[in-house]
């Protein structure tokens, strides 16, 4: 996932002002204003005098360019770049980055073999474009594949520790977070957008299950609900598979009545089955595949809910291939 660095070399204070108010992850400076520009924000900061700019335009540029950081330099590279060569790098590397002046280039930086490069170097002839850039880069930055699942079993349980995950956004009808007791079977499920006569919408907030569950995280993480904290990022996901980044506020656990979900989905390799323990109530929601909440409490076999089907294998949330069974 791509952090945004403003490079304010030459120096102009007004506009390190700005970047940092469009929500920028660093600041690039020549070496003298580091002390000054640190006292702005709690903001890394970083010398333009530390780092290499690189063009590439050989096969023999990407070789300098892994050489040098491969030695622990800071390189960047240019614009001009080509998103082969950068494959390259990024194959072998995690700390690449990049020069991107438009959005469009900013957004191809953060593409790059899905994950994208390490950082993305926007400079100061950019400074009017810089918000929207930091904005979409954040919130567009990647893409999950759901796919239709049909429930087979609904089951009170009693009662379990769930937990609810409560952003610091304001989520939208069609989003919500993918949670399931497998990482290989998630369920995406809704944020609490909707309203009824009892409860008002609370559209930061993901019911997410119980606190065992895997939860779906930004670069092809996954993590346990219980271990979720304020701060950390999450992967908020529509029912496109559009998948965008925001920052839990607040995790609330609580005992509550649970349910048990299952379901089952195809793919090209066959059929997959799946669960999930949610809260019983009817404000907790999964996503039909046109986008629709549905409540799980007038939830039936057969209905069709969105998933994302996946292999089964991870270790301290990190993808591993490993013979696993997880029932």
């Amino acid at each position: 996932m791509s952090r945004i660095y403003f490079n304010c070399a030459p120096y102009d204070k007004g506009h390190v002002t700005l970047a940092l108010e469009s929500g920028v992850d660093g600041i690039i400076v020549p070496r003298v204003h580091m002390e000054e520009v640190a006292g702005l924000s709690r903001c890394p900061v970083l010398a333009v005098e530390d780092m290499h700019f690189l063009e590439m335009h050989a096969k023999s540029d990407e070789m300098a360019v892994l050489e040098l950081l491969r030695q622990g330099e800071c390189v960047t590279l240019a614009r001009g770049w080509e998103v082969s060569p950068v494959e390259n790098l990024l194959a072998q590397s995690d700390s690449v980055l990049a020069e991107a002046d438009t959005l469009d280039e900013a957004r191809l930086a953060a593409g790059i073999l899905e994950r994208g490069v390490a950082g993305i170097v926007v400079s100061s002839s950019a400074l009017a474009d810089l918000k929207q850039i930091v904005a979409q880069c954040k919130m567009a930055r990647t893409r999950e594949e759901l796919v239709a699942a049909e429930i087979t079993r609904i089951e009170s349980v009693g009662l379990g520790h769930r937990v609810c995950a409560d952003t610091i956004s304001l989520l939208h009808k069609g989003q919500g977070m993918l949670v399931g007791n497998s990482s290989a079977f998630t369920f995406l499920v809704h944020a609490e957008t909707e309203r009824n006569e009892y409860v008002a919408a609370r559209p930061f907030r993901v019911n997410a299950g119980a606190v065992h569950a895997y939860v779906r995280l930004p670069c092809d993480r996954t993590s346990y609900l219980a271990e979720c904290k304020a701060g950390q990022e999450v992967l908020i996901v529509n029912a496109d598979g559009q998948a965008c980044v925001a920052t839990l506020g607040r995790v609330k656990i609580e005992v509550r009545p649970m349910l048990l979900i299952e379901a089952k989905g195809e793919t090209a390799a066959g059929q997959q089955t799946g669960s999930v323990f949610l809260q019983n109530a009817e404000t907790i929601r999964l996503t039909s595949p046109e986008g629709e909440p549905l409540s799980v409490v007038k939830l039936k076999i057969g209905d069709r809910i969105l998933c994302r089907l996946d292999e089964a294998g991870r270790h301290f949330g990190m993808r591993i291939n490993e013979d696993i069974r997880e029932n």
